[in-house]
């Protein structure tokens, strides 16, 4: 997929990037929904506290709706440039009332100051043909297109663009649904090629990287709410997020692209410990959540180089080995890999193992010595004893195989004890945000473990982790694990040294 050129329209003030670099000009805007006109006064004072360049007046969203009145004092005590929408119900909107009186609201709209109006498809031709001539110089049409149900294919876009802008469209805005991470790369395929300003959106968790990547496709503006839960459309970002977390306006056409796949994924602090470091280095890439579900189609279709390097994530990790052209050969013996990198050169595909790093560093340090390798690894000179258990043994029974170690079903775990002073490591998903009051053992069990470790760390102190300490174990979280194993992706992703104590203070903030 190739960059688009920078040609946006954006408002006055913009802020730039820390290297001094604003690198797109694409607008950030909060949607205003509040029920009452002097709640929207409020709340366009907060998106522009909070870095908003652009405000959406909802006036489906009022209670009580006068129009001349309401639409004076709400553009004229905007602190921001002002895009109103009236939205129908019929387009997934409130206002469920007369057709003309809603049209005649976003005419008095553009003649009392609007910069942008929005109007539906459907009603297009007929309403910019009512302004014919009396259009405000600066004053933009926006016409818009809103598909809840899918992303349709890139000709279907493209015939969908054209009925657009035949109606006479200053803007053009397509919103569809994501049914799955790889639609979003067809409404890239469209901002890139318009020739005239486009918004192009995905709604919905996996069409999240949408709302992101805009500011490098070349779409002309973006959606960020005020609070998160209360959204315009499914799967929106805060302001704040979108700002402070993307470093969204540092984002531009040459900014690489890296991401953790994963299935869930949102609970994920990776964005925010690799778009800090990349933020401290001033290096131009941007690290995104995508909700995969098939990594092979996930890899073919984001297969340009700007998508240079992935974390990989439960449940993905043995799959995305296959996907690869080439394995390290540590990867390869574990059989897993939890980072790929998209070689510059050719554009294939490397696959490594970080995890197994960051996951004995931990217990070594736990163990405040070397004997957590010796008895992770079962080496030989300690005769350490390695025991895998799995919700099913089959899949247990697999996994010693290839290391060389028993097997046991997880309903067995809570009677299995060989000896004392056992190590336990949970590399399961359980306990982790949201189901934070499972555990794979019972705290009885624990009594026999001396160092126990969970490579979960959301939240930080699992139930596991509280119930080991409370029955005496050493415990480590697998926050130490999830830092050790960034180190190396980092290096991998940039070519740089790791910015280690602001990992560990980005981390340390963070729990």
């Amino acid at each position: 997929m190739d960059s688009p050129q920078n040609v946006l329209l954006a408002s006055d003030g913009l802020q730039v990037g820390v290297d001094g670099v604003r690198r797109s000009s694409t607008v950030i805007c909060a949607p205003i929904m509040a029920e009452s006109v002097d709640k929207m006064v409020i709340d366009m004072g907060k998106a522009k506290a909070l870095g908003a360049d652009l405000v959406e007046v909802r006036l489906d969203h009022l209670k009580d709706f006068n129009c001349n009145e309401d639409l004076k004092i709400l553009i004229k005590e905007s602190p921001l440039p002002t895009l109103v929408t009236y939205r129908p119900k019929w387009e997934g909107g409130q206002y469920d009332g007369d057709e003309k009186y809603r049209l005649d609201a976003l005419r008095l709209a553009m003649e009392l100051g609007a910069d942008f109006i929005d109007v539906e498809l459907q009603v297009a031709h007929e309403f910019i043909d009512s302004i014919y001539g009396k259009k405000p110089e600066k004053f933009k049409v926006i016409v818009s297109s809103h598909n809840y149900q899918e992303t349709p294919s890139v000709e279907a876009l493209g015939n969908l663009v054209a009925k657009i802008q035949a109606t006479g469209a200053d803007i053009v805005k397509i919103a569809t649904s994501a049914l799955d991470i790889t639609d979003v790369a067809r409404i890239f395929h469209v901002t890139v090629h318009s020739q005239v300003p486009t918004i192009g959106l995905v709604m919905g968790e996996k069409g999240l990287i949408s709302q992101i990547l805009c500011a490098k496709f070349g779409g002309f503006l973006t959606f960020g709410s005020l609070d998160s839960g209360i959204v315009s459309a499914p799967g929106q970002p805060t302001i704040k997020n979108i700002l402070h977390l993307y470093n969204f306006r540092q984002i531009g056409p040459d900014t690489k692209v890296f991401g953790i796949i994963g299935k869930p994924v949102s609970h994920s602090k990776s964005p925010m410990l690799y778009n800090e470091a990349f933020k401290s280095v001033c290096f131009n890439g941007v690290y995104v959540h995508l909700l995969v579900d098939d990594i092979a189609k996930f890899l073919h279709t984001y297969s340009s180089k700007d998508f240079a390097g992935f974390s990989v994530t439960i449940p993905h990790k043995e799959a995305a080995l296959e996907c690869c052209d080439e394995v390290d050969p540590v990867a390869k013996a574990i059989g897993a890999i939890n980072c790929i990198i998209r070689r510059p050169t050719d554009g294939k595909l490397f696959g490594f193992n970080t995890d197994y790093v960051g996951a004995i560093s931990a217990i070594e340090d736990g163990l405040k010595g070397g004997a957590g390798k010796a008895l992770a690894y079962g080496a030989k000179q300690k005769g350490a004893r390695i025991a895998i258990a799995n919700r099913t043994y089959d899949r247990a029974r697999e996994l010693a195989d290839t290391i060389g170690g028993d097997a046991l079903s997880l309903a067995d775990l809570d009677n299995f004890h060989p000896e004392d002073g056992m190590i336990l490591a949970n590399t399961t998903s359980i306990g982790m945000q949201p189901k934070v009051d499972e555990t794979p053992i019972s705290k009885h069990a624990l009594r026999s473990y001396s160092l126990v470790f969970d490579a979960v760390y959301t939240p930080k102190m699992t139930r596991l982790l509280k119930e080991a300490k409370e029955s005496g174990a050493i415990v480590v979280s697998g926050l130490e694990m999830f830092i050790g194993q960034a180190y190396e992706q980092f290096e991998r992703f940039t070519g740089l040294p790791a910015p280690v104590e602001l990992f560990r203070r980005v981390m340390d903030g963070s729990s």
